[in-house]
């Protein structure tokens, strides 16, 4: 065992937080804390590393082990570039590759039994060195950096002119190098696109430690975790599994323990009832009886009633009109920065009820594709094309649609004049804000605050075209699930940018991937294009030198988006198929298994002209089955 958490107990001005939270994470350990937003999932990590001070309880670390903490935010202050510091985590490698040079250089000068101690010292030296990866600990940084998403031209940057989420990001690259047997992260995926996600969790898989982590990503949980904490109105559960073999023992226990409490309440009122009817026969052996059920009733220790499941946020997303079935063309669109080209001559068509996913590497454009098509932005070239009847509902990560200096009641009483005041007041209590929180200031809210507002205007826009930049950044695990469940339900069209893969999992029916400045289209989900992007990535090589001539980029996808789009239907109808062989050859094989017990029976086996017609029937069935068998080879190929 590693670490142990016993008894933990914390309050803010007398608000228990954390309950007697008890767990512990051994050697090789992959664990998760989870829990809605305010839980205290950050305060038990900081808790853990003594950034704070519980109020009961002991936390205890292993003799001789080391531990390293990533915050969500980082500000790494430091003038080294990106490369240093991290060539700063290996000096003690350094400084052995240095003593070894010397070592090699003095040998040339010494003989005899001063040469021979020194080359017993240069090879305990080597193999200490070798031993800390030292023939390789600049490959290894390199691998880091670029897993986490830095070219290599961007290795030489200054650390001081970094943006947060960068700084966070060569934080997580320190901590990494730094092999502690035990590692913290509190929301590591939050400034990592999708390739770096991927690596990180292989990394993590692949770790010889142990790792506690803190995130909101379910696919990231899905992947990495074998042991989930859970954190539920300030007490800890201990979940054997992943996020999902979690979510699913949690329903469970959840319907479990409510069964209880209303059998318990069931029981309690019961026994109410029949201490009235006793003490309203008013006789004294009745009395006594009574009281006697009443101290009973009074030694039961009563069940909390269950959280009830996904109650914080109320949403539900409702089209104003019906739009027409073409609902966005764009065609031909170019976009560049500082001659920098992001993409060029990108082809999107969406039809009415589609949900679309654009995925892609940070910096590619995705949020620069949205603002074209919603008018915040103006293209290079190339036209955008609305449908008949569209009326857009839009989201953006940096909640541009808010007001930083009205109060959240004038946001939405100006937005929507027509809203009562009761009207308004029960909107912004669905996204819990409540009492005097709706006289705040915008301005003064947090990130995931700001979110919640942003979704609030969504939810009353009566859009029938959301188009959603990130949306799930932010809101905790819960949340998530009931903007997921709105946008299944919503029967209007939806087009965002998200790097949530188990939210494009569920609400995603095609995927639009920007790479090398196109758009490779699946008709799917996040699985299906993990399933398929090698096969078809073949067709989108990256050109050697990446312009927006007509030679190294696609002058028109459609032709190839056509020819995907065939390829999956061939895919489908082959499945198809198989599916239909599969079920034939079963129900026959079902027919001859029949037939052979038919013809077992005593009074079929005398009867000569009923054994040929089965006979007959079951030479033709085996004929017919013979044939199928190898259709099925075929097709299953």
């Amino acid at each position: 065992m590693i670490l142990s958490c016993q008894n933990i107990s914390k309050a803010f001005n007398e608000q228990p937080v954390l309950c007697n939270v008890s767990f512990h994470i051994e050697d090789y350990d992959k664990a998760a804390i989870v829990g809605i937003n305010g839980a205290g999932k950050t305060t038990l990590l900081r808790i853990i590393v003594g950034e704070q001070s519980a109020d009961e309880g002991i936390v205890t670390l292993a003799k001789g082990k080391t531990m390293g903490y990533l915050a969500q935010n980082q500000d790494v202050d430091s003038n080294n570039t990106i490369y240093d510091e991290l060539l700063s985590i290996k000096s003690d490698v350094i400084a052995m590759e240095q003593k070894i040079r010397e070592m090699e250089h003095s040998m040339k000068q010494l003989s005899g039994n001063e040469l021979e101690q020194l080359m017993d010292a240069y090879t305990r030296l080597t193999h200490s060195f070798e031993l800390a990866n030292g023939y390789a600990y600049k490959s290894e940084i390199t691998g880091v950096l670029k897993g986490l998403g830095f070219e290599e031209d961007e290795f030489g940057k200054k650390i001081s002119t970094l943006s947060g989420g960068q700084k966070t990001r060569v934080a997580l690259g320190r901590l990494l190098l730094l092999k502690p047997e035990l590692i913290i992260l509190d929301e590591p995926t939050n400034h990592l696109d999708l390739n770096s996600i991927t690596w990180l969790e292989n990394y993590l898989l692949n770790y010889k430690g142990a790792v506690l982590i803190v995130s909101h990503d379910r696919y990231f949980l899905d992947r990495i975790a074998g042991k989930v904490i859970e954190i539920d109105q300030t007490k800890a559960t201990t979940f054997i599994g992943n996020y999902s073999d979690y979510a699913v023992k949690k329903e469970q226990l959840r319907t479990a323990t409510l069964n209880a409490y209303f059998k318990q309440q069931q029981e309690i009122r019961h026994q109410k009832a029949v201490i009235e009817k006793l003490k309203s026969f008013n006789r004294e052996k009745s009395i006594k009886r009574a009281e006697s059920r009443e101290k009973m009733l009074n030694k039961i220790e009563v069940l909390d009633k269950p959280t009830d499941a996904r109650t914080d946020i109320h949403m539900t997303l409702t089209p104003r009109c019906t739009s027409g079935n073409d609902v966005l063309h764009v065609e031909g669109l170019s976009k560049s920065f500082d001659n920098q080209l992001l993409f060029s001559d990108l082809m999107i068509d969406i039809k009415r009820g589609e949900h679309v996913a654009i995925i892609g590497d940070n910096g590619t454009g995705k949020t620069t594709i949205l603002k074209i098509i919603n008018g915040l932005l103006a293209a290079d070239s190339g036209t955008v094309t609305l449908g008949t009847n569209v009326h857009i509902g839009y989201y953006d990560q940096e909640h541009h649609v808010l007001h930083m200096e009205k109060t959240l009641f004038e946001e939405i009483s100006d937005a929507y004049p027509y809203l009562s005041n009761t009207e308004i007041r029960s909107t912004l209590a669905a996204f819990l804000f409540t009492g005097d929180d709706v006289y705040k200031r915008i301005g003064d809210l947090s990130g995931g605050e700001r979110g919640r507002m942003s979704l609030a205007k969504l939810m009353l826009s009566e859009s029938n075209f959301l188009i959603l930049d990130e949306p799930t950044n932010h809101l905790d695990i819960t949340s998530k699930e009931i903007l997921e469940d709105a946008l299944n339900a919503y029967e209007g069209t939806v087009l965002y940018v998200s790097h949530d893969r188990y939210f494009i999992n569920r609400t995603a029916s095609r995927i639009l991937d920007l790479t090398n400045g196109m758009l490779i289209g699946y008709l799917g989900n996040y699985d299906y294009y993990l399933e398929k992007k090698d096969e078809l990535s073949v067709v989108y090589q990256k050109p050697d030198a990446f312009s927006p001539s007509k030679e190294n980029t696609p002058s028109d996808t459609k032709l190839d988006w056509q020819a995907q789009k065939e390829l999956q239907a061939k895919t489908r109808k082959r499945e198809n198929d198989l599916k239909k062989c599969e079920d034939t050859i079963a129900a026959l094989e079902q027919q001859l298994s029949e037939i052979e017990e038919t013809m077992a029976l005593p009074e079929v086996a005398t009867d000569v002209a009923k054994l040929q017609e089965l006979t007959h029937n079951q030479d033709e069935i085996k004929s017919r089955l013979a044939k199928l068998y190898d259709q099925w080879e075929t097709l299953a190929n």
